[in-house]
């Protein structure tokens, strides 16, 4: 992996409860939510060099196929990037994790065929500015597979979405918001958007304020 010139913080993200509790939901997700299907939708077909932002404690690793080369995973995150190492060394595709955070990837510009963002979205401090290095890290052409939750449901769902991120929400899960709007905001960012489509997580069962979600693919132009 070839790293950016300058320095990265090591810790630019510090959530310790929420990370031993993230951690934990996260595995009992997999079978319970249906989360190890959509890992598997959201990579299916991936290949070459692949850069995934806010690996978590690495439930995507087991999922990507053979074809891909590596994997650089960014997670700002002290306890979930050592989980993600430990997920690492059981991965079938060479996986390398590094500290860093997503409005500064410690990548040089143009260096992946593909770029994985899954749940992260929601909780990086300047969405633009992380699309932007996003978009810098891809070569042109590049692919981006992205499963994000957001904003959805009716009008007093949304409310009560807007009201949670003015208030606790962000506090209570390590800097989560429920109201952003991820294909906006790739659009804005201009990536140009392939197919996508809503789900909701759980399938069944209450609609929760982060049960919006949605699941696809953009890509960098191939002119610049």
């Amino acid at each position: 992996m070839q790293l950016r010139s300058g320095k990265v913080p090591r810790d630019a993200v510090h959530h310790p409860l929420f990370a031993r509790c993230y951690a934990r939901v996260s595995v009992a997700a997999e079978t319970r939510m249906g989360m190890g299907r959509i890992r598997g939708r959201l990579l299916d077909g991936l290949s070459g060099r692949v850069i995934e932002i806010g690996a978590g404690n690495g439930l995507n690793f087991a999922h990507y196929p053979r074809a891909v080369a590596e994997v650089v995973a960014i997670e700002p995150e002290r306890r979930l990037r050592h989980l993600a190492v430990e997920a690492a060394l059981r991965a079938e595709v060479p996986v390398d994790v590094v500290p860093g955070a997503a409005e500064a990837l410690p990548v040089k510009s143009e260096g992946f065929d593909a770029a994985v963002v899954s749940l992260v979205l929601c909780s990086v401090r300047d969405v633009p500015r992380a699309l932007a290095e996003l978009r810098r890290v891809l070569r042109p052409g590049g692919e981006v597979r992205f499963f994000e939750h957001g904003r959805g449901g009716g009008r007093a769902m949304t409310f009560t979405q807007h009201a949670l991120d003015r208030t606790v929400w962000p506090m209570l899960s390590g800097g989560c918001h429920v109201a952003r709007e991820p294909v906006r905001a790739l659009r804005d960012a201009g990536f140009e958007l392939g197919p996508y489509r809503q789900v909701l997580m759980p399938e069944e069962g209450p609609r929760l304020p982060s049960s919006y979600c949605v699941l696809g693919t953009a890509w960098r132009p191939a002119g610049g």
